[in-house]
């Protein structure tokens, strides 16, 4: 007895005040809150109601289904008999879609008995209920999390998002109901849950989209533009993810990570000035970063700045005594500074002026030397500093060193 009171309360709570004209949908209401439910039976009776009137009142009482089928996983919870989430969640989906389509009816303008347009209100008021209860107890939040624990992130990502958007209907726009649905931090956190599960799951234009709203927000902002950036590099969009970057750099300066990506992205894309710029600033905000140093003088390498090159790895040796590759960077400036000033030697036709420019290029070999051996001694795995070991050594005549550095490199 005690539990046929309970159920009619809840039945009495949900219905609404509508008398059914269609019988059909009279049927499948009382399937859908007799003691012992069928749903089955209700959803099949609805169908035919629809079919035969579709009608806002009848997509209403369609919504209703789901409704009541949520309310008894609500209450057989209660009862300590647990929730079946994936039904409970699927009634949840398909009631709030049927009064999405009844609210649509229910403003479609209609001429009444004098020839005057109207729309149903009332229709639209029970509704826009239903969907602030669905809204408070958070029922799409809580089948979203469902299926993120099953690894559905679609569909974890509908959940989230059609709970996110109830706030927005039409059907919600007053006074009263917007102050029950804040867009407070938690609604910030369901938003931001709907744009990972649309990553997780590869949907890279609803990841997006929700990304690009909160993006200038306040609830996880430094996530919120890594995810945007990594979003827009999926969808090959390389103007919107370098504007991402650059904008990021501005408004995160205490996070290298935006900045260390924009550099990489000019570094690959052969820009290599504007790189050495963008390093300038990493620099300026985090001068003992050895890294930093060591891509600058790389860069400043290959752009001719050869005298730059050698205080970016003297910087970079500053900042990390053990950086094999800066010493062997100091090396390569004298070592490829000696190859340019042997191809113009070859182009000399005049035998004293040649000899002057050979002896001129070997005193710049020589002064590579010593950065190698020491890059060597730092890491003597390394093949290439060994390699140009071996032929330096061989240049100059040093035998012994190297067969030594000929038998390292069989060793390794």
């Amino acid at each position: 007895m005690r539990k046929s009171l309970i159920l009619a309360a809840l039945v009495l709570m949900s219905a609404g005040c509508f008398a059914q004209k269609n019988p059909l949908v009279k049927k499948a209401k009382n399937y859908a809150m007799a003691e012992t439910p069928d749903f089955s039976a209700a959803r099949s009776a609805i169908e035919e109601a629809i079919a035969a009137e579709p009608t806002a009142e009848t997509y209403y009482w369609a919504g209703m289904i789901g409704y009541q089928e949520v309310t008894q996983e609500n209450y057989n919870q209660m009862m300590g008999k647990g929730v079946n989430q994936a039904k409970a969640g699927l009634a949840v989906e398909e009631s709030y879609n049927y009064w999405l389509k009844a609210d649509e009816l229910a403003m479609t303008p209609t001429l009444d008995k004098k020839g005057r347009e109207v729309v149903d209100t009332k229709t639209r008021n029970n509704i826009s209920k239903k969907m602030l209860e669905y809204y408070k107890n958070q029922e799409l939040v809580k089948y979203g999390i469902y299926l993120n624990e099953q690894k559905d992130y679609a569909g974890a990502y509908n959940a989230f998002k059609l709970h996110i958007a109830i706030p927005d209907m039409a059907m919600m726009q007053n006074e009263k109901m917007q102050k029950e649905m804040p867009r407070d931090t938690i609604y910030e956190q369901y938003k931001y849950y709907a744009a990972i599960f649309a990553v997780q799951s590869e949907m890279h234009e609803e990841a997006v989209a929700l990304l690009e709203e909160m993006k200038h927000g306040e609830y996880e902002p430094i996530s919120v533009n890594q995810f945007l950036y990594q979003e827009y590099v999926a969808l090959k969009d390389t103007a919107k993810f370098v504007a991402t970057l650059q904008d990021a750099v501005v408004r995160f300066p205490q996070e290298p990570w935006f900045l260390q990506n924009l550099i990489n992205y000019y570094i690959f894309s052969g820009q290599e000035a504007t790189a050495i710029e963008y390093l300038g600033q990493a620099i300026e905000r985090e001068p003992n970063v050895a890294q930093y140093h060591l891509i600058k003088g790389n860069l400043d390498e290959n752009q001719g700045h050869y005298d730059e090159a050698l205080k970016d790895f003297a910087e970079a040796l500053r900042c990390d005594p053990t950086l094999a590759d800066a010493e062997a960077g100091k090396g390569r400036v004298y070592y490829n500074q000696a190859v340019k000033l042997n191809e113009a030697a070859a182009t000399i036709s005049d035998n004293k002026e040649y000899k002057k420019a050979l002896d001129e290029m070997n005193e710049v070999f020589r002064k590579s030397l010593p950065f190698f051996e020491k890059a060597h001694e730092m890491a003597p795995e390394e093949r290439s500093y060994l390699q140009t070991l071996k032929a330096l050594y061989y240049r100059f005549g040093m035998t012994d060193k190297f067969e030594e550095a000929s038998e390292k490199l069989n060793n390794l």
